[in-house]
């Protein structure tokens, strides 16, 4: 008869023996997903082609300084004898101070295993020398053209963070735990993740970051009352239901990014901006972009224009009967809210606007930071290429490249969590919107970074022509404040600074703490990030910060104040309040309206 141990080891084989043949399942149809995605991509082409030269102008940069790689290699043998010597003590019990340690803010190495287990430890320093290393030689390299350094830096980044032990099933200790924990059943349900995940994506892999089943635009975000009022092929116009008996006489209007949805703006009523201007007595109007798909192939930046704010301020003259509004834009719709007011500048109907705020906005595209890494020109040739074959660029394809600019946090913590660990992501409200992408359309997008990013001819007098009128952001003399941000990537305030010295009206800059997003929705009732303020502009961004004061909390009542003191919003001049409605403009339904809510596998039917 068999004792009860080898039954119970008969029984584990035959469990791991089933999990086996599920997970080969699974890799065989992943594998087969694969190769149906691996068609010929000129826009991925032209990025590993730019990857190849950036490492080979290294290669060959570090050829020509011998003495670099002498110490380099040196240091490198004196760490690894170091780290062998510290292991043989390990071996024997003792656990000396480690020779290099990550960085506090670095949350993929927090299991105790990485500090205390000898196998584990030795991995991560061996792993963490290795990094230091190649960042500080790809620093000390010499001869190479600051761009094509700055590429370098980057693509080497990512191959680093790759390799990083945490993504590893063998080099993982809670990965490991948690596969003998379930008999691997951990592995299982990642795949089955990855291959969703898959499917719904573009090119890349976007990994599911939330819950998405626990969020429902309109039910518990992107809730603050209010109704569309107008609509064209373009945007939904919502009119906000007023919380004041009064308002100011003069009308607000949001331009938001139509690079993901407006409602991070309007997420949570604790944190909702639109909510907060509303509250403060401003009409506030809000423009919608409609998701677009191949059927908006044509659209360009003057249709932008036309059908986004110089539509939505007919609208409101009609809604309201006032002749004028504050404008307010956000990246890439206060951009749009520049190229606005310098046309209608340029078209003598520039008191059509009181002031204008830009949020986070770049004017002046002179360091488009890491992002600038792909928009070389064989790259955009190449995103170019594509757009005119599919008429748009899949928004999911820009989540993966702008998630790659923060890869450790937006990229492999899911990788891990969800395909190693096989848990299920945390319902989180910002990472949905982060997942809610929408499609940019070919004639709008690829005009955007040609003529933006990679010529920076925004700020060239008569740079850019819409419609027949070159404009120019010099001559622009409505009342202007930039709100930046100190640590944003996208938008990067060493850039946003300088279009704030293009207009010839008054100016304020201020400075806020935090990055793109969090510097930006910011709540008062928080008390986070503070603010730099500086009643000079000088010429440099440097000088300016030199000479700044710094002040606790949020910076919108800094700006709300900046909007009463200056007579945009005059409190001596406040109506009764305006209703949904009242005006010449039908409510056409509830916000947050329908063009929010339309997916990119909807538009391009794939849901």
């Amino acid at each position: 008869m068999q004792s009860g141990d080898a039954v119970s080891s008969q029984v584990e084989l035959e469990e791991w023996n089933e999990q086996l043949q599920k997970l080969g399942q699974h890799y065989q149809a992943l594998m087969q997903e694969l190769l149906q995605r691996m068609a010929p991509d000129t826009a991925a082409d032209s990025i590993q082609a730019d990857m190849r030269d950036a490492f080979r102008a290294g290669a060959e940069s570090l050829m020509s300084n011998p003495q670099l790689l002498w110490q380099t290699q040196a240091r490198l043998l004196q760490d690894q004898f170091q780290l062998w010597q510290q292991g043989l003590k390990a071996l024997g019990g003792e656990l000396d101070e480690p020779l290099i340690a990550p960085p506090k803010s670095d949350r993929r190495f927090q299991d105790p295993a990485w500090q205390q287990e000898p196998f584990y430890r030795a991995i991560l320093q061996q792993y963490l020398l290795f990094s230091n290393a190649v960042e500080e030689l790809v620093e000390q390299l010499e001869g190479l053209p600051e761009r094509q350094k700055r590429n370098l830096a980057f693509y080497a980044r990512q191959m680093v963070n790759a390799m990083a032990p945490t993504n590893f099933v063998t080099t993982n200790p809670e990965v490991i735990r948690r596969t003998l924990e379930t008999k691997g059943q951990n592995l299982i349900e990642g795949l089955a993740q990855l291959r969703r995940d898959l499917a719904n994506s573009s090119d890349g892999l976007n990994v599911a970051m939330t819950d998405r089943s626990a969020f429902e635009i309109g039910r518990n975000i992107a809730v603050t009352p209010g109704y569309v009022v107008h609509e064209n092929e373009l945007i939904q116009l919502i009119q906000y239901t007023p919380t004041t008996e009064t308002v100011f006489k003069t009308p607000l209007l949001i331009v938001p990014p139509w690079i993901n949805k407006y409602y991070i703006l309007d997420l949570r009523q604790d944190n909702s901006l639109v909510k907060w201007l509303v509250d403060q007595g401003h009409t506030v109007f809000l423009i919608s972009w409609r998701n677009p798909g191949p059927a908006q192939r044509d659209l360009t930046w003057a249709d932008y224009m036309q059908l986004g704010p110089i539509d939505a301020l007919a609208a409101i003259e009609q809604a309201c009967g006032e002749k004028s509004v504050n404008l307010l834009g956000y990246c890439i719709g206060g951009t749009l809210a520049a190229s606005t007011v310098a046309y209608l500048t340029s078209t003598r109907r520039g008191r059509k606007v009181k002031s204008v705020t830009y949020m986070a906005t770049l004017q002046d595209f002179r360091d488009p930071g890491e992002l600038g890494v792909l928009l070389s020109e064989p790259i955009l040739q190449g995103i170019e290429a594509r757009m005119e074959q599919d008429g748009y660029l899949d928004g999911r394809s820009m989540a993966y490249t702008f998630n790659l600019l923060r890869e450790n946090d937006l990229f492999w913590s899911f990788y891990v969590s969800n395909y190693l660990k096989g848990e299920n992501p945390a319902p989180f409200d910002l990472l949905y919107w982060n997942t809610d992408g929408t499609n940019l359309p070919a004639g709008t997008h690829g005009w955007y970074l040609r003529h933006m990013y990679l010529e920076n001819r925004l700020v060239e007098p008569g740079g850019i022509e819409l419609d027949g009128v070159k404009i120019d952001l010099r001559k622009i003399s409505v009342p202007s404040y930039f709100i930046s941000t100190r640590e944003d990537h996208i938008a990067k305030w060493n850039s946003t600074y300088y279009g704030a010295l293009l207009p010839k009206g008054p100016v304020t800059f201020v400075l806020g703490g935090s990055g793109h997003i969090a510097g930006i929705v910011n709540p008062p009732a928080r008390n986070k990030y503070g603010y730099w303020t500086n009643g000079t502009l000088p010429d440099d961004h440097e000088a300016w910060l030199a000479g700044a004061e710094f002040h606790e909390g949020s910076w919108w009542p800094h700006w709300q104040q900046w909007m009463t003191e200056g007579g945009y919003a005059d409190t001596g001049k406040r109506v009764p309040a305006r209703q949904p409605g009242e005006g010449e403009l039908k409510l056409l339904e509830e916000a947050p309206g329908r063009y929010v809510r339309m997916t990119i596998p909807e538009v391009l039917g794939e849901a």
